[in-house]
């Protein structure tokens, strides 16, 4: 169990709670080093809720109980905070910029991390490690993600395909059954092509991995295991998928090397000779 997380949950998961649960996860972001010290009987009398609406609201943010709650909300007090992400303003000074864009990206790989459940990636390394084939989906900036991923673990002699193209994916899917993955990502997990396509995955019983921001979404329930990155705030740029391409890279990156670490010896191998390939083609040219 991660220890920090609990803040950036809540943030991400607000707006999309029902009333009850939305006012305590309200009063615990308003109050986050009150609330830890507080029973989920006191929580519930404090936000003028129940009991029974901590013990659902936990349900609803994906956690054990109400103590991992408190937990990872106190764990997110002990680290030093860090301002919101900031957008940039009309004819800003180029180290301003820089600096806006450095803190983004830096706040959203932690709160990535802070997310991030450890026994999910163990299954989706596993899942990873003994597959036949790969497939990883995306569309729009998540295809970056993606084809990342393609090249990194085309490298170690896997087989891996990726697509942006909906067809070209569902013709590949179409042969998949027990044995093979199929990754999907998507920054909100509401891309109507990426759940269609996981569902038609799951309906092969092909195990299913999604890689999108923390909740319930479109892609949710035909997804074996759900790996999640920030919600990554981008206001006015958001489609420039900055923070949020970040995100998903970083996760593809820990998957990698969470497999390599698995396979260390097979790895370098194959890591050599793809080395070796490109050596091979440097010389010829010269």
């Amino acid at each position: 169990m991660s220890h920090t997380g609990g803040l950036v949950i809540l943030k991400e998961m607000v707006s999309s709670l029902p009333p009850s649960e939305r006012k305590i996860a309200d009063y615990i972001l308003n109050n986050p080093e009150e609330s830890i010290l507080l029973t989920a009987l006191s929580l519930g009398e404090k936000s003028q809720t129940s009991s029974a609406a901590v013990i659902r609201l936990c349900k609803s943010l994906g956690l054990s109980g109400f103590q991992e709650l408190k937990i990872r909300v106190a764990g997110d007090l002990r680290v030093e905070s860090v301002d919101d992400h900031r957008d940039i303003e009309p004819n800003e000074e180029y180290r301003s910029i820089i600096d806006k864009v450095t803190s983004n990206t830096i706040q959203t790989v932690k709160e990535t991390v802070d997310i991030m459940s450890e026994q999910n990636l163990e299954k989706a390394v596993s899942a990873l490690t003994n597959a036949k084939s790969i497939i990883f989906i995306g569309f729009g900036a998540s295809y970056i993600a993606a084809r990342d991923a393609e090249q990194k673990f085309m490298r170690i002699n896997k087989n891996v395909f990726s697509f942006s193209d909906v067809h070209m994916a569902a013709t590949s899917i179409a042969n998949k059954g027990p044995g093979d993955v199929v990754v999907g990502i998507s920054f909100s997990g509401n891309t109507q092509e990426a759940a269609k396509l996981l569902e038609l995955a799951h309906n092969k019983n092909t195990t299913t991995i999604s890689i999108t921001k923390y909740g319930n979404s479109l892609v949710s329930p035909f997804s074996d295991i759900q790996l999640h990155t920030s919600a990554a705030k981008e206001a006015t740029f958001r489609s420039g998928a900055t923070s949020s391409r970040i995100a998903q890279l970083h996760v593809i990156d820990i998957l990698f090397m969470s497999l390599a670490s698995i396979e260390y010896d097979e790895t370098i191998m194959h890591l050599d000779k793809t080395r070796d390939a490109i050596a091979f083609l440097a010389d010829r040219k010269a």
